[in-house]
């Protein structure tokens, strides 16, 4: 891993995961997600999958290029329900190439609460 500008390179052998720091452990998942934020002057729309999700953030794999530092706006298509999971203001912390993890950084007590019921049933699931 080399450091450029103060942002994290990965090396071909490197996963994400090799230099992950959680406060929270990520369950693995499958899913929808539509996400969107400012670069530039340009409005970027962007649909991903998740691939890990926990309390605090998760980790997706993308179709639009994002940047660390980035500010985005999250619908989650999560399978308990029609209607999405919505995260207003999350932040990427990591990318490498079309994968990339965001913290939450606002979520509303009714979707906290959704997302942590759908993460315990995913967790008793697992077991």
């Amino acid at each position: 891993m080399r450091q450029t500008r103060g942002t994290v390179r990965l090396e071909p052998h490197q996963s994400h995961r090799s230099i992950e720091r959680r406060r929270l452990p990520r369950t693995s998942v499958s899913f929808g997600l539509m996400y969107s934020g400012i670069s530039g002057e340009d409005v970027l729309i962007g649909d991903a999958t998740v691939v890990d999700l926990s309390e605090g953030g998760l980790g997706l794999r993308g179709d639009i290029p994002v940047q660390i530092g980035m500010e985005l706006t999250l619908f989650l298509y999560l399978p308990d329900r029609d209607e999405p999971l919505s995260i207003l203001e999350s932040t990427v912390v990591w990318s490498a190439g079309s994968l990339f993890g965001v913290t939450f950084r606002d979520l509303s007590l009714p979707d906290g609460e959704r997302l942590r019921s759908f993460l315990h049933t995913q967790s008793v699931g697992q077991a």
